[in-house]
């Protein structure tokens, strides 16, 4: 009897470490309270080892600020979990993806997982939008997004399994008036993941894509808190959609968008409303 208790406790262990022996490459990991930091947790959990990419210089300009220590004091709590190590980095410079990847790969010797994370916001509607912001935009959220997955391919195991996992806004859900550079950018990964789904079938990587709707990552007040109760999504909720795709129980799922939002209606359309402010980006770089 004590020999099969203790064979369930070994089998409850290994399924709670389903990503022993992977690595995963997380971008946007550098705010305590973003989606980047709490897929990082889980993926650490599942025993998954992370190489993960930051960018200090954004966030410390966005309104929602970083503390003094804030991304060392997160990386210390990852290290508790799993081995770790990370890279400040700016994606928006072309040679970045490249740079990542090949980093990655020479500290953990291979890659499985890559998740597409980061992501640059600005306000600017029709009549603020201009070339530079476009640019700005589309250099983090389209191009170094496709440029990673290329990296990840070149680096991937040759017959899998692999995943990328991208986190995407949910553009075609409806109007975000007032960030136009940002949703057609981001919009862009919705088509992204279909299409490369189909092209790395046949390397067993599958690809798909979340969107985590309306996010609490710090920067909604108390009383826009109370007036969303029940529509707002919690940066946990999409870290363990992105671990269960990056485990074995999703081998036959890709070219999907998954969306996460509670009550997401209510939600969307009260943050649309004139005392909704700005500040809504979920991620970081």
């Amino acid at each position: 009897m004590r020999a099969l208790y203790a064979a369930r406790r070994l089998t409850d262990n290994a399924q709670h470490r389903e990503l022993e022996g992977r690595v995963a490459l997380v971008t946007g990991v550098t705010r305590r309270a973003g989606i980047g930091a709490a897929i990082a947790k889980e993926l650490a959990r599942a025993g998954a080892q992370l190489f993960l990419a930051c960018f200090r210089t954004y966030d410390q300009g966005q309104s929602w600020g970083l503390e003094p220590g804030e991304t060392d004091d997160l990386l210390d709590e990852l290290r508790a979990l799993s081995a770790v190590s990370a890279l400040d980095l700016d994606l928006s410079l072309p040679s970045a993806p490249r740079e990542l990847v090949e980093r990655a790969v020479a500290r953990f010797g291979r890659l499985d997982i890559l998740v597409n994370n980061a992501a640059h916001w600005e306000a600017g509607g029709l009549d603020e939008v201009d070339a530079a912001q476009l640019d700005r935009h589309y250099a983090v959220n389209t191009r170094a997004t496709v440029l990673l997955c290329r990296e990840f391919a070149q680096h991937a195991p040759e017959h899998g399994p692999g995943r990328i996992i991208n986190i995407t806004s949910g553009q075609g859900e409806g109007p975000m008036p007032g960030e136009l550079a940002y949703v057609v950018t981001k919009a862009a990964l919705d088509a992204l993941t279909l299409t490369l789904s189909a092209e790395l079938a046949h390397r067993n990587i599958t690809v798909n894509a979340i969107d985590p709707g309306p996010t609490d990552t710090g920067w909604i007040s108390a009383e826009q808190r109370v007036a969303l109760a029940g529509t707002i999504s919690s940066p946990d909720a999409t870290a363990r959609v992105v671990r269960m795709l990056a485990g074995e129980a999703a081998a036959h799922v890709t070219g999907r968008v998954i969306r996460v939002k509670p009550g997401r209606d209510a939600g969307l359309d009260a943050l649309r409303a004139p005392a909704y402010t700005d500040d809504r980006m979920h991620g970081s770089r």
